[in-house]
């Protein structure tokens, strides 16, 4: 990269609160870890960002994702046909010697991965239920509960959570999708951003597409 490329653009290691607790995680340039967020085993792309108080376990969110304060992202899950639903089934190690973590179970939480693609924007409060997929460019409203899977660029509410419109119109969903604009080189996206704020979006996608 040229040297007065460098100089237009600031360092691209992820940001995390001396709060934020994580373990096993994957974090992309520019990405950000508010207070006490607490994360296992979630890979987290480029330019995401969560923001306070929010937790989230085997997850995988893409790029330019803004997840508000005390989200959950793959909620907790219990085993509800046992005879309890106490963690003593699962983690007795927290309260007996020679009784370890229920690997299977463990496993089975891990096959119930939550997938999130680029550019969504998760509400404050909301809760996504394990094993759910959110395509791109989709809002989940504050508080909502997402039970089941979330199509591109559409806007969810309530509880549970319904759809209750898209953002853009079928045409121009597709165009975004062709554009993948989240894949850009750092030069290109930095130049569309005057285009992003002030041009309608069907003329920043003449604009920019091809």
């Amino acid at each position: 990269m040229a040297a007065d490329q460098t100089l237009r653009f600031k360092e691209p290691e992820p940001r995390i609160h001396p709060t934020a607790d994580l373990k096993s995680c994957r974090l992309g340039r520019y990405s950000s870890v508010g207070e006490r967020v607490v994360l296992r085993e979630v890979s987290l792309g480029d330019f995401s960002y969560f923001e306070r108080h929010a937790e989230a376990i085997y997850a995988a969110i893409g790029k330019f994702c803004s997840i508000a304060a005390n989200t959950r992202i793959n909620a907790l899950e219990h085993p509800m046909e046992r005879l309890t639903t106490h963690k003593v089934s699962y983690r007795p190690n927290e309260y007996f010697r020679y009784l370890g973590v229920d690997q299977a179970f463990r496993a089975r939480r891990q096959a119930r991965q939550v997938v999130i693609g680029n550019d969504v924007w998760i509400g404050h409060g909301a809760v996504i239920l394990p094993g759910v997929s959110i395509g791109n460019g989709a809002v989940i409203g504050a508080n909502a509960v997402v039970r089941r899977d979330v199509p591109a660029y559409a806007i969810v509410a309530g509880v549970p959570g319904r759809i209750v419109r898209y953002r853009f119109a079928e045409p121009v969903r597709a165009a975004i999708e062709a554009l993948r604009w989240w894949d850009w080189p750092l030069e290109r996206l930095a130049d569309a951003v005057p285009d992003m704020q002030n041009l309608p979006i069907e003329e920043f996608l003449a604009r920019w597409s091809g």
